[in-house]
């Protein structure tokens, strides 16, 4: 069984707009956009889409879905980007005036400590700022202490900037317990091609999606197969992908970050092809498809391993999705946390999504359908495994 179809055109690589990929980062980064209160950020994703012409519609929760019209009736494969970060929610307003925040998506108190936050309240034109501080925050009053007292979520509180003494002060304000409390991005690009950011995760992969969108768009390239771009709204949570997705996709490939940290193969400079991550290996066929694509086209990417790690494609799969399934990256630095990615790693992961989505399908007649006879399944010609011997004893003389 053939992989691709010999009267397909061969994908060709095109030059990435990166001042437009900059731009729309620095734009989706000053968005403000926890899990659960993102109807902002897909507004201005919409926006975009719009611009480049392609036809989309969002679910009722929010999920935004364009279609890439390709070589196919149906649509075949999907690329998935989240829009949604990690944030804090008001657990107690404190009788001191501060509030009791618990983290919305896994990361740590150690780096929330003296980030800046916006506080959203029920009224929207009543939002307020503050700061994450550990409880004991002054070092000329508490001494050592700063140092010995422990880390968590227990341990810090927010500086609400108002004139607040009390519980009711902070109430009179119209903050309550369940009011999102989003941290503040701050973006920097440097001379050198730095991001430094929080919650590039995943904006930096939602950037060099819609860079790689345009990419297409502006060469006028045809796709083999069509195809969909879905941006969910909760992966952070856990229920990224849970729906949105065409019946008939094939094939599905997240994006996201890719971990940048001692003993993983990623680099900032660089895109990442995901072989496995605490949900399991990704598709066998499909990942090595990518790196496949890589290589012929001079892309500078790489295979990783990570372990505490899900990704759009997860909730897909426990869903009932019936595709492959594949993870691509951008390297990233101190993922949730002070987060840092370089301009040369996004444009490398927009690069490989413009070949991957002219090319056909892993398997381009097996993979149209959902089943099919054991007769017509790819496995001993792609994937093979020689029998163990049937008897491994030693017996002594």
């Amino acid at each position: 069984m053939s992989t691709a179809n010999a009267s397909q055109p061969a994908p060709v690589d095109v030059p990435i707009d990166v001042e437009y990929l900059t731009a729309t980062l620095m734009e989706m980064l000053r968005i403000p956009s926890p899990s659960g209160r993102t109807d902002a950020v897909m507004q201005a994703v919409g926006d975009h889409i719009v611009a480049l012409g392609l036809p989309f519609d969002l679910t009722r929760r929010g999920i935004l879905r364009a279609t890439l019209s390709g070589g196919t009736d149906t649509v075949r494969r999907a690329v998935v980007v989240h829009a949604d970060t990690i944030g804090l929610m008001v657990k107690q307003v404190k009788p001191s005036g501060r509030l009791e925040v618990v983290p919305v998506g896994s990361h740590s108190a150690r780096f929330s400590e003296g980030a800046h936050v916006t506080i959203f309240t029920d009224d929207h034109d009543r939002t307020y700022t503050g700061t994450v501080l550990p409880l004991k925050s002054s070092g000329h009053t508490f001494g050592d202490e700063i140092d010995t007292q422990g880390v968590g979520w227990p341990y810090v509180e927010v500086r609400i900037d108002e004139p607040v003494d009390c519980a009711a002060d902070v109430r009179a304000l119209g903050i309550e317990v369940g009011d999102h409390v989003a941290l503040d991005a701050s973006p920097q690009l440097t001379r050198g091609g730095y991001v430094k950011s929080r919650h590039l995760d995943d904006k930096a992969g939602l950037a060099a999606c819609l860079a790689a969108l345009k990419a297409l768009r502006d060469a006028d390239l045809p796709l083999a197969v069509s195809a969909q771009f879905l941006v969910t709204i909760g992966e952070e949570v856990g229920f990224g992908a849970t729906h949105g997705l065409a019946p008939d996709v094939a094939e599905l490939v997240a994006v996201d970050n890719a971990v940048v940290a001692a003993g993983q193969n990623s680099r900032e400079e660089l895109a990442s092809i995901a072989m496995l991550d605490m949900t399991g290996p990704f598709d066998y066929h499909l990942t090595r498809r990518l790196h496949a694509l890589a290589r012929e086209h001079a892309i500078p990417a790489v295979r990783d391993v990570y372990r505490h790690y899900r990704s759009d494609a997860a909730p897909a799969l426990e869903a009932g999705i019936e595709a492959r399934h594949a993870l691509l990256g951008f390297g990233l630095d101190s993922s949730h946390g002070h987060e840092r990615a370089h301009v040369d790693g996004l444009v490398a992961l927009a690069r490989l999504l413009v070949v991957y989505l002219q090319s056909g399908l892993t398997f381009d007649d097996w993979d149209r359908a959902e089943a099919g006879p054991l007769a017509d399944f790819p496995s001993h010609s792609v994937q093979p495994a020689d029998l163990e011997p049937v008897d491994r004893t030693v017996v002594a003389d």
